[in-house]
C-alpha cells in the first residue's frame, strides 16, 4: 500500500509504470469512462480501447470503475470473476478505481481486492486497487488517497513516484489520519447522498430519464435532444450546469453510449439540487 495526492495523479501515473511501448499496447476502459484512463494510456504510448474487446491481445492495462462514473453501477462477484480469469490467460493488469465505493444506497459495493479473496486469489497478482478521501469524506482539494494490491507493481510504482511524484505533506497525512479513522462522517454522508436522489429522483419526467444508482452521486440522465444542446441550452436559458455524455465515451461499434446523456453532479446543497431538476424539467417541457 502506498499513499497518492488523491487517485486521480496515481491513475495517470500508474499506467507509466505497467504499459511496455515497444510492443504494440492497447489499454481497456470502461465506456462511458472517467477521462483519466484516456489520457493514460495515449500519453503511455497505447491504444485506448473503450468497451470490452473482442480480441484481447495486446491488452496490458484493463481500467475498472466500480461504482461507475457516470452511471453509478457496481460489479459483481461473477463480473469480477470473470475480469479476474481473462486477466490470468491474457497477462493484463487490473487497475480497479474505487474512489466512489463508499457511497452507495444499499448493500456495500464489491471492492476488487475483497473479490479476489472471496475467490480465493489471495496473492493479488496483476491487481491494484486506487481509493480516495475526495468522495467519501467530501475533501477533492485535499488530495489524498492510496493504492494497494500486488506488491512487485506498487514497487515499481513507488520507484517512478519518486522521479515524478510529491511527498504528501505533513499536515495533509495527518488531516488524512482523522478522516480515514471516523467513519461517522461517511455515514452522514451517504445519508445526505440518499436524500437528494429521494427529493430530485421524483421530480424527473417525461420526456427525461433516469433511474437511481448503484453508487456514486450522479444521475445519468436521458435527453430528448442532442445532450450538447440540451447542456448549452440548459446553462444559457436556465442557468444550470450539466455535462453532456458524448463527452464521458467515445464511439466504439458505431455507438456512443453517452449521447443523449447528461450527467448530473448531486453535490450541491439539497434545495439547490431540487431547484435545479425544476429548471431542467421547466426547460425540457418547453422543447
Amino acid at each position: 500500500m502506498l499513499p497518492v495526492n488523491g487517485s486521480r495523479e496515481a491513475l495517470f501515473a500508474f499506467a507509466q509504470t505497467v504499459i511496455d511501448p515497444t510492443h504494440p499496447a492497447r489499454v481497456v476502459c470502461p465506456n462511458p469512462f472517467y477521462q483519466i484512463y484516456e489520457g493514460a494510456a495515449l500519453l503511455a504510448g497505447a491504444t485506448p480501447v473503450y468497451g470490452k474487446p473482442d480480441d484481447w491481445s495486446g491488452v496490458q492495462l484493463v481500467y475498472a470503475c466500480s461504482p461507475s462514473n457516470p452511471s453509478g453501477n457496481v460489479m459483481s462477484l461473477e463480473e469480477w470473476r470473470s475480469l479476474f480469469e481473462l486477466s490470468e490467460r491474457h497477462g493484463f493488469v487490473i487497475a480497479s478505481d474505487e474512489c466512489y465505493s463508499e457511497i452507495y444506497f444499499g448493500e456495500p459495493p464489491l471492492g476488487a481486492l475483497e473479490a479476489a479473496f472471496k475467490l480465493n486469489r489471495r496473492n493479488h497478482e496483476r491487481l491494484v486497487v486506487f481509493s480516495s478521501l475526495s468522495k467519501r469524506s467530501n475533501a477533492p482539494g485535499m488530495r489524498s488517497g492510496f493504492v494497494a494490491g500486488d506488491a512487485a507493481l506498487l514497487k515499481n510504482f513507488l520507484l517512478y513516484r519518486t522521479y515524478h511524484g510529491s511527498a504528501m505533506s505533513l499536515a495533509v497525512q495527518q488531516a488524512s489520519v482523522a478522516a480515514w479513522s471516523d467513519e461517522a462522517h461517511v455515514r452522514e454522508n451517504r445519508r445526505l447522498y440518499a436524500e437528494k436522489f429521494k427529493a430530485v429522483l421524483p421530480l424527473v419526467r417525461h420526456p427525461l430519464q433516469a433511474q437511481m444508482p448503484q453508487g456514486g452521486f450522479y444521475l445519468w440522465l436521458r435527453t430528448p435532444i442532442d445532450e450538447c444542446d440540451f447542456a448549452r441550452r440548459l446553462h444559457a436559458e436556465y442557468n444550470v450546469l450539466v455535462l453532456p455524455g458524448s463527452y464521458l465515451a467515445r464511439e466504439a461499434g458505431g455507438i456512443n453510449p453517452g449521447r443523449h446523456r447528461v450527467r448530473i453532479a448531486l453535490v450541491a446543497p439539497q434545495a439547490e439540487c431540487v431547484e435545479a431538476m425544476g429548471r431542467m424539467m421547466q426547460f425540457a417541457r418547453d422543447l
